[in-house]
């Protein structure tokens, strides 16, 4: 068993802020805008988020009425990438983990810092390499995944690879702060794990960007890693 973790969500270079953390370590998921004609991706302002606002009150005014690319979903618990990022995700096997992290600023709280999360996490069902269906198989994923952004773009599924996450995978309640801002070669601040992490996990460096996205493999930091996650509950597991 191993866990690759994966930065996903709205950032200041996509969309312009960071989804909030709230006072009690809650937060909303806020996914980045979508880049392209997608059938039936919903915007900002029709999303009600977990706390009862629609995740437009989280984004700037000019993205309130932009569609979302919402990737990872967790209604169905699928996440898709046709970039260089896919052949990370072609190591996943059923059984590993694929953990989100995303960045995340304080709102209305002095409880917690601008910092990067873990978010949520799928336990890995299966790993679709979409070059490699045949038609039926095609016709089947396409069904299948219907709800995933990548799928809704309904353009060239050319390179994509869809992770399905098990009845495990969920969202969780609250937030699991990984990082601290260090500066980088330059000195520019930069979101680094903290030494906290880095011992937990067995991993270490800058996480600002998911290129290169990191793998835990050694058992025992797998375990930790597990541990942390079943420490927050989860309030968006798929139903029965």
């Amino acid at each position: 068993m191993k866990a690759l973790l994966l930065r996903v969500g709205i950032d200041k270079g996509c969309g312009g802020t960071l989804a909030p953390i709230f006072d009690d370590g809650s937060f909303e998921f806020v996914p980045i805008p979508e880049g392209v004609p997608a059938l039936g991706a919903a915007t900002y302002n029709e999303r009600i988020g977990r706390r009862g606002k629609r995740l437009s009150a989280y984004v700037p005014s000019s993205i309130k009425n932009a569609p979302m690319h919402e990737d990872p979903e967790f209604l169905t618990c699928t996440y898709g990438d046709p970039t260089l990022k896919r052949y990370h995700l072609l190591k996943l096997v059923k059984g590993d983990l694929l953990v989100f992290y995303a960045g995340l600023q304080p709102y209305a709280t002095d409880n917690y810092k601008e910092a990067l999360y873990i978010i949520g996490y799928f336990d890995v069902e299966n790993v679709t390499e979409f070059n490699k269906l045949s038609e039926a198989e095609l016709a089947e994923s396409l069904q299948r995944y219907r709800h995933n952004a990548h799928i809704k773009r309904q353009n060239s599924l050319h390179d994509l690879v869809v992770v399905a996450g098990g009845r495990d995978s969920r969202l969780l309640d609250k937030a699991i702060v990984i990082s601290q801002k260090k500066p980088d070669r330059r000195g520019r601040p930069t979101h680094a794990l903290s030494p906290e992490m880095e011992d937990f996990l067995g991993i270490s460096g800058f996480i600002q960007r998911s290129i290169p996205p990191r793998f835990v493999v050694e058992e025992q930091n797998v375990r930790n890693l597990v541990t942390l996650l079943e420490s927050s509950q989860s309030s968006s597991s798929r139903e029965a």
